[in-house]
C-alpha cells in the first residue's frame, strides 16, 4: 500500500539517508520508492529525474554545511569549535561530500565555516593576509585530518600492526613513547590536541581555548 501524501523535504531525507548508509549507487528510483513505501512516479512528481534528485541532495548538503554556529568564551575557543563541528558534520556524510566536490561546489561548501572563522580572527586581532593564512590552515588541518581518519578505517588490515613495530629501541630507548605509539589512536584527543596547538600558534594564545 502506497503512501497517501508524501513531501519533496521527505524524499531528500531518505535519499540521503540511502548515500549515507550505501553511497550514491544505492540510490536508485526504484529503492527510494520502497524505501518511503511510495510509488515511482510519486517521487519523479516531487524532484523530477535521478540526476535533479542527486542535484538537490547536494544543494542541501552545502546548506547543512552552512549551519555552523561557534561556540565558546573567546575567539580560540570558538575556532575550536568551528573545527569540531567542521569535522564531526564532514565525517557524518562523506558520501555526499564527495557528490558536492565531483559537482565542483566545494568552495561553495566552505564558504559558510570560512566565514565563521574569518569573523573570529578578526576578533582575536589578526587582519589581512594574517587573517586568511589562519583560516586556512584551520580548514586544512580538518578537511586533511579527515582524509586520514577515513583513510585508516579503509585501509587493510595491517601486518605488522603498530603495536608490533614499536618497542623501546625503535623508540630511542623511551618504553614509555613506544607504547604509546603502540596503543590505538584516540582520534577524538588527538584532533583536539593538534587543533588547539595550531590556533594557539596562530593567534598567539595559550589559554581560553575552552
Amino acid at each position: 500500500m502506497t503512501r497517501a501524501s508524501l513531501t519533496r523535504e521527505e524524499i531528500l531525507l531518505a535519499a540521503g539517508s540511502l548515500v549515507r548508509r550505501h553511497g550514491p549507487a544505492a540510490l536508485t528510483m526504484r529503492a527510494l520508492a520502497a524505501e518511503l513505501g511510495t510509488a515511482v512516479t510519486s517521487i519523479y512528481w516531487h524532484v523530477g529525474n535521478r540526476e535533479s534528485l542527486l542535484d538537490a541532495l547536494v544543494e542541501r548538503t552545502v546548506e547543512e554545511l552552512g549551519e555552523i554556529e561557534p561556540r565558546g568564551r573567546t575567539p580560540a575557543a570558538r575556532v575550536v569549535s568551528v573545527a569540531r563541528t567542521l569535522r564531526r558534520e564532514l565525517r557524518a556524510r562523506p558520501h555526499l561530500i564527495a557528490m558536492v566536490h565531483e559537482r565542483g561546489l566545494t568552495e561553495r561548501m566552505f564558504l559558510p565555516a570560512q566565514q565563521a572563522l574569518v569573523h573570529e580572527v578578526h576578533a582575536a586581532g589578526l587582519r589581512g593576509a594574517r587573517a586568511a593564512q589562519a583560516v586556512r590552515a584551520v580548514q586544512f588541518q580538518v578537511v586533511g585530518y579527515v582524509l586520514v581518519e577515513r583513510n585508516r578505517e579503509r585501509a587493510p588490515l595491517q601486518r605488522p600492526a603498530e603495536e608490533e613495530l614499536w618497542h623501546p629501541a625503535m623508540a630511542e630507548q623511551d618504553p614509555a613513547l613506544a607504547r604509546a605509539l603502540g596503543a590505538p589512536v584516540d582520534q577524538d584527543r588527538l584532533f583536539d590536541d593538534s587543533v588547539r596547538a595550531l590556533v594557539a600558534g596562530l593567534l598567539g594564545q595559550t589559554g581560553g581555548m575552552t
